[in-house]
């Protein structure tokens, strides 16, 4: 599979708020080769705390990328057969433009006065790395969770530009409860006696609140059964023969380890970009804002996610559908909750493989008769 990472930097960045970031990087990997008809390019986009390495060895060589049971020579998004894109977002901490980017101004990280950033910011920054690529038409544009959004986003906003989405587990705007365990993890953050306001470049940072913030949304990734599973009751002795229950064990290395790799102020942004979501704000309805789309749909849910329930997908295909839009719907029995869609490998890959194949057959079919006509 042939693979390319870099860091692609722009004058600046216009947000939904009027504030300008400038300059910008993006920080994106490709896999597989660009055809001839620029028409087989696929979109990929992460979930909140992914980043540009969705296939593969990460650069550091200490883990796969975060979609690479998908992506790869004949897995569902085939690279011997689609050129695979992934970026990580603005407001991100791995390569992108975020608040430990250095503020060109000041010399220093921007911590706490990095701008509110927007899903539609997120998307539009994507909008201007694929445009330098010269991809004027997506094939495909797919992710789960956050991902999904992004999708969706992108199918309103550029509607010429995307000839098909895969919105995975996700949803058009977040339900109260969604914003409420999102509210619990940035508390978390900054009642931390090392958050000093969001400027703690240099020193420890609220390593403890940020843990904590990912352990209650590890929680949230899991399904009851999963869990029950995975840990049961079961104990762990520790070193001072004092015992812990393994799921307080796991929690913790999952802080831990969350805390090594990701910054506290990118949570903060990132998760009230995905609070503030909200697909009908540019129109009356969830059915309006599909009124300008002609994009094919490939709309995926679990049937034990509780945290992206399988009715927000369905608010969608119900929308789509109102419109004649070229939906299809397929939820899937799968027992480990919102974390499905990074581990139902099996189950995905032949309904996106379909899907992803029918899509460009489709549009280089009709290049051709253009082709002809002209």
């Amino acid at each position: 599979m042939k693979t390319s990472t870099g860091v692609r930097r722009f004058d600046g960045i216009e947000l939904d708020s009027g504030r300008i970031v400038a300059p910008v990087d993006v920080a994106y990997e490709t896999y597989g080769e660009l055809d001839g008809q620029r028409a087989n390019a696929v979109l990929v986009l992460h979930a909140f705390s992914g980043d540009a390495c969705a296939a593969g060895p990460s650069p550091d060589g200490r883990h796969r990328g975060w979609w690479d049971s998908m992506i790869g020579p004949g897995k569902a998004f085939n690279t011997d057969r689609f050129f695979v894109v992934s970026s990580n977002v603005l407001g991100g901490c791995s390569g992108t433009t975020g608040p430990s980017s250095i503020n060109p101004a000041t010399g220093r990280p921007y911590g706490a006065s990095f701008p509110q950033v927007s899903i539609a910011d997120m998307v539009r920054l994507q909008k201007m790395l694929t445009d330098s690529m010269g991809i004027e038409r997506l094939l495909t544009v797919s992710g789960g969770s956050m991902g999904g959004m992004q999708a969706l986003e992108w199918a309103v906003s550029y509607p010429e530009s995307v000839a098909s989405a895969i919105p995975i587990a996700t949803t058009h705007r977040h339900s109260a409860q969604q914003i409420a365990f999102n509210e619990v993890g940035r508390q978390a953050i900054l009642a931390d006696p090392d958050f000093h306001q969001g400027d703690y470049y240099g020193a420890a940072g609220p390593e403890r609140g940020l843990a904590v913030a990912r352990m209650v949304g590890h929680i949230t990734y899991m399904s009851d059964s999963s869990m029950r599973e995975k840990f049961g009751r079961r104990r762990r002795k520790l070193a001072d023969h004092s015992d812990l229950f393994e799921v307080e064990s796991y929690l913790r290395y999952r802080g831990v380890q969350f805390v090594s790799r990701f910054d506290a102020n990118s949570y903060l942004v990132i998760t009230r970009a995905m609070d503030s979501f909200d697909l009908t704000e540019s129109a009356d309805s969830l059915e309006g804002c599909f009124e300008r789309v002609d994009s094919r749909f490939l709309v995926l849910s679990f049937t034990s996610d509780w945290l992206y329930p399988s009715y927000q997908s369905q608010e969608i295909v119900r929308a789509l559908r109102s419109r004649n839009r070229d939906v299809a719907y397929v939820e899937i029995e799968s027992q480990y909750g919102h974390d499905a869609f990074l581990l139902e490998s099996e189950e995905q890959t032949p309904l996106i493989r379909g899907f992803l194949e029918n899509t460009y057959q489709r549009i280089t079919a009709g290049s051709r008769a253009l082709g002809l006509r002209m």
